[in-house]
């Protein structure tokens, strides 16, 4: 895949020298920190859209959660909310008192951080369904440990997934029944005509969920179980797996357009971090696990990642979204959340768990970069210090937006 991205000013290559030499070695170093390893995911909801009991039985689809000791005290107890105590006391009433006080051991900064997450809990902004994680089914999960690769899941419970995103979650043109299937010509006929005929912002979620899509076959192609025995198991690529999601002859000049919609995505995300910037820069506001220096040092690691994606040249341009008549984009952006708070809400439908952890993460990753995006207004009202009532991330928000794009 070479040269210009359709509606964007940028092209591959400079996408591949900028992301390979300067941003990802240092967002890479990020992620392996205690703040940024430890997600907190509900993977026991039931499928909300169809009767589904049929899980994964596979060793490698198993998710292992981490003993609550394990999880760094700050990260575990970021108010009395988030603590074991609280849902064992005895009378609620005194329950519904403690339940809004704050861990006296808190710094007063790191007190406002915790009053405004969960303020901003409960906030009509989102564009994911985002898990209970006070529910006593949420579990925290070392992302570390729990590498997303290829589980052996597959077949029609999969292929129903995907069926139902793109059918029901996803602007596009009728007579595209299953734009991912392989081998199939005609559909890339159909949509190489609807995409010159369709408003770009659904032009765009449809690209995006397709460079979701390819971002995820990629990963399970890069580390296929190629062997399975009983002294060992081995991870690595897996040419043939790649190629019939991707080969230009064998999808029928399909792949390499999906190809392109994965460095789309990977602009639109890229977009969403050089914005979200001044959030991230106040004096207040802290990556807070309990270990002051690490924390320090963590915070310090993120604005450099946070720098670098601001000093990217070809930046996409999202002044072209909803930008017509107010009505009409009004209508259209709400459209568009609600279009992806659906698709977010299928991922617990997914059967194997590790898929359903990944895909959690993902959505909710790309789910908060639209968030940014579509907040530029309150991100630049931002104080430098005080409570940012206007725009908030929660810590869940974080962690997923920076995986998700450590994944692109």
């Amino acid at each position: 895949v070479t040269g210009h991205l359709d509606d964007c000013t940028c092209d591959v290559e400079t996408i591949d020298a900028f992301n390979n030499y300067k941003l990802f070695p240092r967002l890479n170093e990020l992620l392996e920190s205690d703040y940024f390893r430890y997600y907190k995911v509900n993977l026991k909801k039931p499928c909300p859209f169809w009767n589904d009991n049929s899980h994964c039985g596979i060793r490698d689809c198993a998710v292992k959660p981490c003993p609550s000791e394990e999880v760094p005290d700050g990260i575990r107890s970021g108010s009395y909310k988030y603590s074991e105590e609280a849902n064992n006391l005895a009378e609620e009433c005194e329950e519904a008192k403690r339940l809004g006080a704050v861990d006296g051991s808190l710094s007063e900064e790191t007190q406002q951080a915790v009053l405004q997450w969960t303020w901003h809990d409960d906030s009509s902004d989102s564009f994911c369904e985002a898990d209970d994680i006070y529910s006593p089914d949420a579990e925290y999960v070392d992302l570390l440990l729990n590498p997303e690769r290829y589980t052996g899941y597959k077949g029609p419970d999969a292929w129903k997934i995907w069926n139902s995103i793109y059918e029901e979650n996803c602007f596009k043109p009728q007579n595209v029944k299953r734009p991912l299937a392989s081998g199939r010509g005609e559909s890339f006929i159909y949509l190489t005509k609807w995409f010159s005929s369709v408003c770009v912002e659904k032009r765009a979620f449809y690209k995006l969920i397709s460079g979701l899509h390819a971002s995820i076959n990629i990963h399970l192609s890069a580390r296929y179980l190629l062997q399975d025995t009983w002294s060992e198991k081995k991870w690595g690529p897996n040419v043939t797996e790649f190629q019939q999601r991707f080969d230009e002859v064998i999808t029928r000049g399909e792949g390499p357009r999906r190809l392109k919609n994965l460095y789309f995505l990977y602009l639109i995300e890229l977009r969403a971090l050089s914005k979200v910037l001044p959030f991230f820069e106040r004096p207040g506001f802290q990556l807070y696990t309990g270990n002051k220096s690490q924390d320090a040092e963590v915070k310090n690691l993120l604005l450099e990642v946070l720098h670098l994606a601001k000093s990217f040249p070809l930046h996409f341009d999202e002044n072209s979204f909803f930008a017509g008549n107010k009505k009409e984009a009004a209508k259209l952006k709400e459209e568009f959340r609600l279009h992806f708070k659906n698709i977010s809400k299928i991922m617990d439908c997914v059967g194997c768990f590790k898929c359903r952890l990944w895909g959690k993460l993902q959505t909710q990753g790309l789910g908060t970069a639209l968030k940014i995006l579509f907040s530029e207004n309150l991100i630049e009202k931002i104080p430098e210090s005080g409570p940012s009532y206007g725009f908030q991330l929660t810590r869940q928000e974080i962690v997923a937006l920076f995986n998700a794009f450590g994944r692109l």
